[in-house]
C-alpha cells in the first residue's frame, strides 16, 4: 500500500485552462468534483499530479502554484507513477477513486503549455472517476487499497 497527503484541491470553470486552489471539494460518485469543468467527463472526472512530479518542473526555476497543469488533487508522499490503471484510492474517510488512465494526449499547445512551456500531465498525471463520494480537503489522507 502506498499512502500520501492531498497538498491542494484545485478546480476550473473551463476545460485547458489552469485550475485554481479550492480549499476543499465535494466529490460526486460517477460525476467528479462539483464545480470541476471535468465533472462528468465520463472516465476523466478527476485528475491527480504529485507535487513531486511538478517539483521536477520548479527545479527548471518556474514557479508553478497548484492546479497549473490543469490538475484537480496534488498529492504528495504517495507514488502515482507506479500506480496502474484499475487502482482504486481512497481519499480521506469517504471518497474512493479508481484509476481510469495514465497520462493523456496533450491538448495542441494549450494554455498550460504556453504558459509554463511545458506539461508534465501527459507524462505522469493520472486520471480517475469517482466510484464513492465525499468531502475532500488539503491534509486528506490518499492511500491505495486492494482491489
Amino acid at each position: 500500500m502506498s499512502e500520501g497527503k492531498i497538498v491542494a484541491v484545485c478546480t476550473s470553470e473551463e476545460k485547458h485552462t489552469q485550475k485554481t486552489v479550492t480549499g476543499e471539494a465535494m466529490l460526486i460518485a460517477d460525476v467528479g468534483i462539483e464545480g470541476d469543468a471535468h465533472a462528468g467527463f465520463a472516465h476523466r472526472q478527476v485528475s491527480l499530479l504529485g507535487d513531486e512530479s511538478i517539483d521536477k518542473m520548479r527545479g527548471k526555476g518556474l514557479e508553478l502554484a497548484p492546479g497549473a497543469f490543469g490538475e484537480n488533487l496534488v498529492t504528495r508522499g504517495i507514488d502515482l507513477i507506479s500506480i496502474q490503471v484499475g487502482d482504486r484510492l481512497e481519499v480521506g474517510d469517504e471518497v474512493v477513486l479508481e484509476v481510469t488512465q495514465i497520462g493523456k494526449e496533450c491538448v495542441d499547445r494549450c494554455a498550460i503549455y504556453y504558459q509554463v512551456g511545458d506539461c508534465i500531465m501527459p507524462r505522469e498525471g493520472i486520471f480517475a472517476r469517482v466510484i464513492s463520494g465525499g468531502r475532500i480537503k488539503p491534509g486528506d489522507e490518499i492511500r491505495t487499497v486492494d482491489n
